[in-house]
């Protein structure tokens, strides 16, 4: 039974699909982190000086001045800011997977054409 596991482990797909996923999860560390530490903050002064991170909505009878405070007493709110960051990290990583992806099929038809 072992050594099923151990050919199951060692083939080609299992260990290409392994080094992807890994490779996947830090580029989407890297998409993250370009949206919220670089992209976000200039269009955050253009609209004037808004931290994206920081909106939200209050459900609450009780007022919070930051969303730390309301998340650390524990009130009910609509993050609508983290929202948005994560849907521009999720269009920019659909954008380049896409782009990645029409290079590869390409890349491919050259080698069946030649």
């Amino acid at each position: 039974m072992f050594e099923d596991f151990k050919k199951f482990l060692l083939q080609g797909n299992v260990v290409d699909m392994t080094i992807g996923i890994v490779i996947g999860v830090a580029f989407a560390d890297l998409v993250k982190s370009f949206v919220t530490d670089i992209l976000m903050p200039p269009i955050g002064l253009l609209i004037g000086r808004v931290d994206f991170a920081n909106l939200y909505i209050n459900l609450s009878s009780q007022t919070y001045p930051s969303l730390a405070e309301a998340e650390a007493a524990g009130a009910p709110l609509i993050k609508y800011g983290v929202f948005i960051n994560n849907l521009i990290n999720y269009v920019i990583l659909a954008l380049v997977i896409f782009f990645l992806i029409r290079w590869v099929m390409r890349q491919k038809e050259q080698e069946q054409e030649g």
